[in-house]
């Protein structure tokens, strides 16, 4: 009887061994060398959002946008005007006590960016505007509510929308209150990327060797790792630099081979590629990531259009959230991000000058220089009078100077 319990406790080693492989999920596990691994399958996983080239692109958009200065405009009859006070101090210069300008715009680019939304809150004091606190992006959620609104979750906490600065990017056509960013369009791309720089950092950690010696088997020397190293020793690793070799002929051949390169494995091509795919979802330039040389035009082009755009979801959400009157409204200036030539900027100036419609101190503002006292007025014509004197001058009044008559006749000389 206790045989047979013996052999059949014994007997279930198989069922457990197979549960625990059930367990597992089926899942078949190989035993391989690190370097290998590395090649195989990369350097473990990363977020879509860290891939250099996506930083860089996102990296872009933070700079340019936060370089811009953000105007608070004011409605008028003759136009729109920029006001200058405590309000719009707060909102370009000092949004709360831990931030600049430059630093908090770009807190904002970049969660727009990398997650399709980003939530800051503004705190008031007796009832002014007293900060602009982002939150972290992985602590906010987006919670519908059931019908065509949502919620704003945040530690513990639940926010209106108007409770709270909600900038989107690309929204959701099902829930267009959720913004999606580029995660979906660059999943591919970005996969295809981070092989091609694993396979090229593998190549250049573990080159192939640039000498083949071939030598002859039957040589009882040259059959053992002893031997080829001696061979090695005495032929080629003892040899001076820039001195012959003296080699027999029969015993051994060196041939010299090239390395697999990028090139060879169309690795170089892949990047190019995938870089110039990124730019293109991102809408920038495929020389701001590297790929090809500067092109004013579509520099321009790009802060113009993509960039700009980028810029009115900060503007429009700040504005609907912030300002109450109808007349006022925040505007970011894209002029300082053009890429203006010294010569242009004073051709355009002085052409508006000669046209009455700016000036000189105004273009001086253009070239960064200081305002000058005399330069305050406005010119007109050849010889740069003021508009204020333009009545004053002799041919008006019909005199020349006062010793020939105008009898209407064309002057031949002339």
């Amino acid at each position: 009887m206790g045989k047979s319990k013996k052999r059949t406790r014994y007997g279930r080693d198989a069922p457990v061994q197979a549960k625990r492989t059930e367990a597992a999920g089926g899942a078949v596990f190989t035993l391989t060398d690190p370097e290998t691994w590395k090649i195989l399958c990369g350097d473990g996983y990363k977020p879509i959002m860290q891939c250099p080239e996506v930083q860089i692109c996102i990296g872009v958009y933070a700079d340019l946008i936060a370089s811009m200065t953000l105007r608070l405009m004011r409605n008028t009859e003759k136009g729109d005007v920029r006001e200058k006070n405590e309000l719009s101090r707060l909102l370009d210069i000092e949004p709360n006590r831990y931030m600049t300008h430059m630093t908090f715009f770009q807190t904002v680019v970049r969660g727009l960016m990398e997650n399709g939304n980003q939530v800051t809150y503004p705190t008031y004091r007796e009832g002014y505007l007293s900060e602009l606190l982002p939150f972290k992006p992985s602590e906010v959620s987006l919670l519908s509510d059931g019908a065509d609104g949502y919620q704003i979750g945040y530690r513990g906490r639940r926010f209106m929308p108007d409770e709270v600065l909600h900038f989107i990017l690309n929204p959701d056509p099902n829930e267009p209150w959720r913004g999606q960013g580029y995660k979906i369009s660059l999943r591919d791309i970005v996969k295809s990327l981070r092989q091609a720089n694993a396979t090229r950092q593998a190549l250049q950690e573990s080159p192939s060797p640039s000498i083949i010696v071939k030598v002859d088997g039957l040589t009882e020397e040259f059959k053992s790792a002893e031997g080829r190293a001696k061979l090695g020793a005495q032929f080629i690793d003892a040899s001076e630099n820039g001195r012959p070799w003296f080699i027999p002929a029969e015993a051994f051949d060196v041939v010299q081979v090239k390395p697999l390169t990028m090139n060879d494995l169309a690795i170089k091509t892949s990047l190019e590629l995938d870089k110039r795919a990124i730019a293109a979802i991102f809408g920038i330039p495929p020389f701001l990531v590297g790929i090809g040389d500067f092109k004013l035009d579509e520099y321009q082009h790009f802060v113009t259009t993509r960039l700009m755009a980028v810029a009115r979801v900060i503007e429009q959400t700040m504005t609907r959230g912030l300002l109450y009157s109808p007349d006022l409204y925040l505007s970011f200036n894209p002029r300082s991000l053009y890429n203006y030539s010294l010569t242009d900027l004073v051709n355009v100036g002085t052409q508006m000058i000669d046209h009455m419609a700016m000036r000189r101190n105004e273009l001086r503002d253009w070239l960064g220089l200081p305002p000058d006292a005399e330069m305050d007025e406005l010119l007109a014509l050849e010889n740069y009078i003021p508009a204020s004197r333009l009545g004053d001058q002799e041919k008006l009044k019909g005199g020349g100077d006062g010793n020939e008559e105008d009898d209407g006749t064309p002057d031949p000389d002339a």
